[in-house]
């Protein structure tokens, strides 16, 4: 996944149903004496509207919590999208304009606070490893960093096959893969973690050999592939938000025969387009096993 030299400004265009981080703050200077505990936290995704429903499915979304010794006070971070799930996943067509419009930053939400009822009702609240106000103000460092370089969700892992060896084209970057990023940041700078069983959902596409297809401007630009993007913007037509129930239905006969029958998708990553030969068993939501991480440095006794 390709990191960025700054954070564009976002189009008045993309809207998002609910807020991000609506009560987010500035990741506080810890004192260098101070402990912190450090927790997982897992809930299902939309948890708060659905309840355990995509629990059911291990779509789960995740995030880090902290809790300081000196202060008390509890913190969460997270990363999630700026525009909600699917305008991420797929882009709108708007009228006028050749090339799919896409709203698919994403970005860390830091805010004073755990929800402890949101955690535990249907998932993971459970403390991971303990670090030093010194690593925490480090990390915090890393987090900036990371965050205005790793600037769009990719709800996508695209592998050759379900066999754990197998090639993998294209790799998600969404709330897990930065919880791990975060993980293994703390482990390099010293944070020993408890020996737990930790679980991640990955959605995933299987598909031969990717094809690259060129970026927004050789396809859809004045001198672009004119076929290439009428076939690009009708794959992506019946995935359209806000459809009604009857819309719904006949364009999921259409996924399915562009997706299945005629093995075809359209994958846009690293704001570049690749067409993906499908193949069976096409997609699978997987909850699979990432160990916590052994760092670099040596172990630091808290």
């Amino acid at each position: 996944h390709r990191r960025f030299d700054y954070r564009p400004k976002t189009d008045p265009y993309c809207q998002a149903r609910y807020t991000f981080c609506p009560t987010g703050s500035a990741i506080p200077v810890m004192k260098e004496e101070d402990v912190i505990e450090v927790y997982r936290l897992q809930a299902p995704v939309w948890e708060f509207k659905y309840g355990d429903l995509l629990g059911h499915l291990k779509i789960m979304h995740d995030a880090v919590g902290f809790k300081s010794s000196l202060t008390g006070k509890n913190y969460t971070m997270e990363w999630y999208e700026l525009f909600q799930l699917g305008n991420c996943t797929f882009p709108h067509l708007r009228p006028g304009m050749d090339a799919p419009f896409w709203c698919n930053q994403g970005a860390a939400c830091f805010y004073e606070g755990i929800d402890d009822a949101h955690w535990k009702a249907n998932g993971t609240l459970v403390l991971v490893t303990t670090i030093s106000g010194t690593m925490f103000n480090e990390m915090a460092q890393w987090v900036k960093y990371d965050n205005e370089t790793g600037i769009y969700y990719e709800t996508w892992t695209v592998q050759a096959s379900p066999d754990k060896k197998s090639t993998v084209w294209f790799d998600s970057y969404e709330c897990s893969k930065f919880i791990l990023r975060t993980y293994q940041k703390l482990a390099d700078l010293g944070a020993v973690f408890k020996k737990i069983q930790t679980n991640y959902t990955s959605i995933i596409l299987f598909s031969g050999e990717p094809i690259y297809l060129g970026n927004e401007t050789s396809i859809f630009g004045p001198q672009g592939n004119k076929t290439l993007a009428a076939a690009i913007r009708d794959f992506y037509n019946p995935f359209k938000p806000h459809q009604s129930a009857l819309e719904f239905f006949v364009n999921l006969f259409k996924i399915i025969d562009h997706v299945i029958l005629k093995h075809q998708f359209y994958l846009f990553y690293n704001l570049e387009y690749w067409f993906l030969p499908m193949k069976s068993p096409y997609l699978k939501i997987i909850y699979e096993e990432v160990p916590l991480p052994v760092g670099s440095k040596a172990s630091f006794g808290v």
